[in-house]
């Protein structure tokens, strides 16, 4: 079946795009040896309960999943394949600088597991003052730009199903951390914000 993202020119500018908004991160975290320690410090905590290990399988099967079934089940084609690839692009373009912001933004507190400690503050600067988990806002925005541009109903609905539900369990888990460890400055800026959406969830 013929995908968009496929198709010279439009393959190069997605995987363009598509390389710029991963593989960034990618390398911090099997290159940078700050990143690499934090991924290793990680596998030693109980307090991730494996919602990386979670996220990792969600976000690759999903993957695989979308665009299998956006090359072999023409049914699921949307019209105006064109438009929804620009929108797609566009969408994983803010998905990317939004990551980017929540990177510089956490700082040393940006971790692949969850790893919470005693010290650690309430990050409330940035994106951070109107939800409490903009990074993973950025990650579902990110899919569904994948999923927008491969122009099919039923890879994209598989693939932000599969995602959403692995980033809602990590959510509970790192929130769950968080209040166990930090305690009241926490739950004080629960109240005070929302999750992935300001003002609506």
């Amino acid at each position: 079946m013929h995908l968009v993202v496929l198709t010279w020119p439009y393959a190069l500018i997605f995987w363009a795009v598509f390389t710029w908004a991963f593989v960034p991160e990618f390398v911090k975290w099997t290159l940078v040896p700050e990143f690499v320690k934090r991924r290793n410090e990680g596998r030693a905590t109980p307090q991730d309960a494996n919602s990386k290990r979670v996220l990792i399988i969600a976000q690759t099967f999903g993957m695989a999943a979308a665009f299998t079934i956006a090359s072999t089940v023409p049914f699921g084609a949307l019209s105006y394949s064109m438009l929804f690839f620009w929108v797609g692009v566009v969408a994983l373009i803010a998905g990317g600088l939004l990551r980017r912001h929540c990177w510089r933004m956490l700082g040393s507190s940006f971790t692949g597991a969850v790893i919470v400690n005693a010290d650690q503050a309430v990050v409330e600067r940035g994106a951070y003052r109107f939800v409490r988990h903009p990074s993973y806002t950025a990650a579902v925005i990110l899919f569904l730009g994948i999923g927008l541009a491969l122009a099919n109903w039923i890879s994209l609905a598989t693939l932000l199903v599969l995602v959403f539900m692995a980033f809602l369990y990590r959510v509970n888990v790192e929130e769950r951390a968080l209040v166990d460890v930090i305690g009241d400055p926490y739950r004080n800026y629960m109240q005070r914000t929302k999750r992935f959406i300001p003002c609506v969830f």
